[in-house]
Parts: structure tokens; C-alpha cells; sequence
């Protein structure tokens, strides 16, 4: 039975969380003046962002969730990795000021491998071939048999979430968002990339994750290959609605864009 009660207070988990806090705390306030522009406030909009980012991490790792998906479905497993991927990508980006960003991008060592890293192609296959191969029955099914290789499948999903999204939300002026048109087309083709993994789940005859196969079923008549049916449908109609929102944003600026720039002539 799921022990509702069970939240997750490792000192990793806990420890990490409470030090990021305590990190972007100290950089924003009494290391403010040393790296951000004379004059900077204390950015209060991006705290409330970064903050409720680290809340959504803890929210997807350590509340009771993390028990659903580890031991009795693959949706509810599923549900966790898109928390890690979107709200929680999303928000730790768009809690970073610039200047606390390129305080490190700016350095001689970082220019090189980070001019690099950050071309949407990178950013793409990073975050494509992450979700992708952890998908693999072997090595998902593993993760869910192994504590510490199930913290590094979601701290790895986390991290190439925050490639996929760097190109559409980069905190950075070193190594800033690309163009609208870019954009756009960037999600599209991430869409196009990721729609083998979701076919392979979706459309697959056999239930492809022995754990969720023999795993107790906590509702009834809902079984192991409708579970990750679900699965599969919500990893295409999640990541779909979040690309399209993302692609109509986009396409918007871009129109606003333009049409100040013809007022302006």
C-alpha cells in the first residue's frame, strides 16, 4: 500500500535544495553589488521563480508522487518526469538574473564550451537522446531496481531539461535566446525528434517495464498496458500543449516585433 505520509528528507535531496535556496540568496543580496550593474534592485519577480522552481523539484522528487512512480505506475512515473522538464526547467530558468548567469558564462574557460553547448542543435539532441535512452526497458527499469541510479535518471532529466530550454528562455546576455523564427522552429523539430520514444511507448504490444508489469494495481480494472498507454499519450499531449504554447509565444513577439520595427520607418 502507498504510505501517503512519505515524503522524501534525505540530506542529498534536502541538502541540495536548501543550498541552491542559500546560494542565489547570498549572490542576490550581499554579492549583489559585486556582480550585478550599479544600481540593480533585488530582482523579486525571478526569486518568487527560482524559489517556486526548487518547491516543483521537491514536489516531483520527494512528496509521495516519487513512491506512485517508483513502485506501482508508469504514468504517475511519467507525471513526475514533466514536472522536472517543464515547470520546474522553466522556472529555474527564468529565476536566474543575467548578471548572476554570465558572472561564470563570462569567464575564459566557460566561452569556449559554453558557445558550444548552447547551439539549439546541441540543446536538442542533448535533451533528445537524455529522454530517449533513459526510456530504454533495461536501463528504465534498472533505475526504478537502484536508489542511486534513479537519482541520477532525474537530476539527468532535469539537466537536459534545462538545455531544451535555454535557446527559448537563456537568462544570459553572453549567450542569449535565438530569433523568434528560430525558436519556432527549434520546437518543432524537438517535437519531430521526440516523437520515436513516444511511438515506441505508446504503440507497444508488450508492457515494456517489467516493475509496472508485476506491480500491484492500486485501481481496479486499470491495468499494466493501459498504464502506459496513459504513459505514453500524456508524454506526446503534455510535451505537445507546452511546444505549441512556447511556439505561440514565440510567433506573437516575433509579430510584435515587426510591427514595431515597420511603425519605426
Amino acid at each position: 500500500m502507498i504510505d501517503w505520509s512519505h515524503w522524501h528528507n534525505e540530506p542529498y535531496l534536502i541538502g541540495g535544495l536548501v543550498l541552491s535556496g542559500w546560494l542565489w540568496a547570498v549572490l542576490a543580496g550581499p554579492l549583489r553589488r559585486r556582480f550585478a550593474p550599479t544600481g540593480t534592485p533585488f530582482p523579486r519577480a525571478q526569486a518568487w521563480a527560482f524559489y517556486s522552481a526548487l518547491v516543483v523539484f521537491y514536489l516531483a522528487v520527494g512528496s509521495p508522487l516519487d513512491q506512485i512512480g517508483e513502485r506501482f505506475l508508469f504514468s504517475a512515473h511519467m507525471l513526475q518526469h514533466q514536472l522536472l522538464i517543464y515547470p520546474a526547467a522553466i522556472l529555474f530558468l527564468l529565476g536566474l538574473p543575467h548578471w548572476m548567469v554570465d558572472a561564470v558564462l563570462r569567464r575564459p574557460a566557460c566561452l569556449k564550451l559554453g558557445r558550444l553547448l548552447t547551439q539549439p542543435v546541441i540543446c536538442a539532441v542533448v535533451f533528445t537522446l537524455v529522454v530517449s535512452l533513459w526510456h530504454m526497458p533495461t536501463l528504465y527499469d534498472w533505475a526504478l531496481q537502484n536508489k542511486l541510479l534513479h537519482v541520477a535518471e532525474h537530476v539527468t532529466f532535469f539537466g537536459a531539461a534545462l538545455f531544451y530550454w535555454w535557446p527559448l528562455l537563456s537568462p544570459s546576455r553572453v549567450f542569449p535566446p535565438i530569433s523568434y523564427g528560430g525558436q519556432m522552429l527549434y520546437m518543432l523539430a524537438v517535437l519531430i525528434g521526440m516523437t520515436p520514444v513516444f511511438a515506441y511507448i505508446t504503440f507497444s504490444h508488450d508492457i515494456l517495464y517489467p516493475t509496472y508489469e508485476y506491480a500491484p494495481r492500486i485501481f481496479a480494472n486499470f491495468t499494466a498496458g493501459e498504464d502506459q498507454l496513459l504513459a505514453g499519450v500524456a508524454m506526446k499531449t503534455v510535451g505537445l500543449a507546452v511546444a505549441l504554447t512556447a511556439f505561440g509565444v514565440s510567433f506573437f513577439r516575433w509579430s510584435h516585433a515587426t510591427h514595431a520595427a515597420d511603425t519605426k520607418k
